[in-house]
């Protein structure tokens, strides 16, 4: 495949070889230019755009246009800001769908806390679980985490469930 490649490469290569021209160009070119029209002169301004000038028209108007435009931007602001709820993130709202699921579960099990050889291993995952909700908080669209909260919650139960049938 490679020979193929690089055997065609240099076919290729040497196909390309600069012609000159046979005769000089540039006095077609510049023909062609002289023959098309040129653009008109600008036209005399109405009188209309004669009075409006002599009044300020246009240019009086620039300010009032740019209190305009600081007003409506101040008033965009202040609707996205104050008239729309504040919405959790999407991965936030499942982390805590997930908390509330996961502490319906450990509250149906729940006599299993006790057993003296796992309680060290629930309470660092216990732990983890609280570092990865903080870590959320600091950062609500991370899917990982989202993940390894799910993880942990589950390591947590099926100890938990362990537990109970030791």
């Amino acid at each position: 495949m490679n020979e193929e490649n690089d055997r065609l490469r240099w076919q290729l290569k040497g196909l390309r070889q600069d012609i000159p021209p046979t005769r000089d160009l540039w006095p077609g070119i510049a023909a062609r230019i002289a023959e098309l029209p040129q653009p008109a002169e600008a036209a005399p301004a109405s009188p209309d755009a004669d009075t409006i000038r002599t009044r300020g028209g246009p240019r009086r108007l620039v300010p009032w246009a740019m209190a305009a435009s600081v007003l409506l931007t101040v008033g965009f602001l202040w609707q996205a800001t104050h008239l729309t709820p504040p919405q959790e993130p999407l991965i936030r709202q499942e982390a805590v769908q997930l908390t509330r699921d996961y502490q319906g579960a450990l509250a149906q099990i729940q006599g299993a806390e006790a057993h003296p050889e796992l309680g060290g291993a629930l309470r660092e995952l216990d732990r983890s679980a609280e570092e990865i909700l903080a870590a959320l908080d600091r950062a609500p669209n991370t899917r990982f985490l989202l993940e390894q909260l799910r993880r942990t919650y589950a390591k947590r139960l099926a100890l938990t469930q362990r537990a109970m049938m030791s």
